[in-house]
């Protein structure tokens, strides 16, 4: 028997399990912090990430392209060099599009709130109750006042709070940099995109055994899967929305056409609550025209909803992802809560990736020992 007791066996592996214990404690008692400095790291790198980003969603419309437009034109080559082009033309033509719609709508939208306020808040205050706070009465019109006493009230507010829009605009200043740094490494993300992958997958041979190596190909190729038929059936789902909304709306007469259907297109890119908000968000653009507008918009964004659910969704995605709704709704919950927008959108993909996971890994290996101790008890 060993009594040495500066004999590494001895206390070698209490002092590594204590070690562990000590790190998980700061951890668990520091995670504002650990959270916090993970932000800041991954800040440096967020034009890469986006860029990244961008570059995987124009991907598929560059993969249509070559497969089908460009399809037997020149070499391989050529090919992806001219696919990769028309992909984002037409993103950057999509995004022209928009601004040329969107920006005329929402100027005049906030000229006709201004210049319509008497009359809007008159007709208002007719139609709402007032009521006593804290003895006093309260009514909308005392609330808001006349246009010049807003004016003048807004005026005064921006001009204490010089400092704080100052701050904002160069946030403001900074993204938009940020975005065209972005979608310019995203070009050549795109285009260097089987180089990378060459590269990626002889870093996972040279990382991973045989065995390791072909799951692990073989898992990333599934999330690609996923996560590809998610983007692309979603956003379709989303034009489509968007473009039967806007029908409806020309149809019927009601203004703001574009405006409010870019919002319930966009909204309805999130999951479950999007849609809630979407109406919440063009029922109040149009409340400020007319309350009847308001309730046909919702009534029919309701019917839309059910139509979107039952059919067009389906048609879509053709069989689910095989994922329960409950697991679906806590991913959106737990997502929304640590990385907000983004976590709400992909909830689902992530949720049916951690299933398939499961279902693929874990679940073969807890029914293989299970029937090793049922053919033990035996």
């Amino acid at each position: 028997m060993d009594n040495n007791p500066f004999n590494p066996n001895r206390w070698l592996p209490q002092a590594i399990a204590l070690s562990i214990a000590v790190v998980v404690y700061v951890v668990l008692t520091h995670l504002n912090v650990l959270h916090s400095a993970i932000q800041t790291f991954l800040g440096f790198f967020s034009p890469v990430l986006l860029a990244a980003v961008i570059a995987y969603l124009v991907n598929p419309l560059a993969n249509f392209y070559r497969n089908t437009i460009f399809k037997g034109v020149g070499t391989t080559r050529a090919r992806r060099i001219a696919s990769n082009t028309l992909a984002f033309v037409t993103l950057f033509s999509f995004l022209f599009a928009l601004i040329i719609v969107l920006v005329p709508q929402l100027i005049d939208g906030i000229s006709a709130f201004v210049d319509n306020l008497s009359a809007y808040v008159a007709s208002t205050s007719d139609k709402l109750p007032s009521f006593r706070l804290f003895g006093v009465e309260v009514t909308l019109e005392g609330l808001i006042g006349s246009p010049e006493k807003l004016v003048a009230n807004t005026t005064a507010l921006l001009r204490q709070n010089t400092n704080l829009i100052l701050e904002t605009s160069t946030v403001a200043g900074k993204s938009i940099i940020q975005w065209a740094i972005a979608l310019l490494l995203s070009i050549y993300f795109l285009s260097e995109k089987v180089r990378l992958k060459h590269e990626g997958m002889n870093l996972l041979a040279a990382l991973l055994p045989p065995v390791q190596y072909e799951r692990t190909i073989t898992f990333l190729r599934h999330c690609d899967s996923i996560l590809n038929r998610y983007v692309v059936f979603n956003l379709l789902d989303s034009l489509i929305i968007g473009c039967l909304n806007a029908i409806f709306m020309t149809v019927v007469g009601i203004p703001y056409v574009g405006l409010v259907s870019f919002v319930v297109a966009v909204t309805n890119l999130a999951p479950t609550f999007g849609p809630l908000i979407g109406a919440a968000i063009g029922g109040f653009i149009l409340l400020l025209v007319d309350l009847r507008f308001t309730i046909i918009f919702l009534i029919f964004t309701a019917v839309l909803q059910v139509l979107d659910g039952y059919v067009i969704k389906p048609r879509l995605f053709g069989t689910s992802l095989g994922v329960s709704s409950l697991l679906i709704l806590i991913g959106i919950v737990v997502g929304g809560r640590m990385f907000g927008s983004v976590g709400v959108l992909l909830a689902i993909p992530t949720v049916a990736i951690l299933d398939n996971l499961y279902r693929e890994n874990l679940a073969p290996r807890l029914d293989a020992r299970r029937r090793a101790q049922r053919s033990l008890q035996k």
